[in-house]
């Protein structure tokens, strides 16, 4: 079974432990599914870069990085390495385990849904 543990930037919030998602779904829909707050802007095609999270353990999982979405990590706010845009990162292996940490989104101007 798929599972993803979010962590934060802000330290304030507890991390959480998502287990039992549909396959085909992003990290932002997870996210959302899941009431965990991770803004967003574009409605999920990849034009800004509100939802960029920092994938720390199991990028392997995660289809290739595009030059689209790399593009707009690069307008992001503290982009690194490990930056990757949520609406981007769809998870289609049973098998995947990720870490994936949340930026702090007082930071980021954008829509909550």
């Amino acid at each position: 079974m798929a599972k993803i543990k979010f962590t934060f930037e802000d330290k304030s919030l507890e991390d959480r432990v998502i287990e039992g998602f549909e396959l085909g779904q992003s990290i932002l829909d997870i996210a959302e599914d899941n009431d965990i707050h991770l803004n967003h802007n574009c409605g999920c095609v990849c034009a800004c870069s509100t939802c960029q999270v920092y994938v720390k353990k199991g990028d392997e999982f995660l289809p290739e990085i595009s030059d689209r979405e790399e593009d707009f990590i690069d307008r992001a706010i503290a982009p690194t390495l490990e930056s990757r845009l949520g609406c981007q990162c769809i998870i289609n292996d049973e098998n995947a385990e990720l870490e994936v940490e949340i930026p702090d989104q007082d930071q980021i101007i954008g829509h909550e849904h």
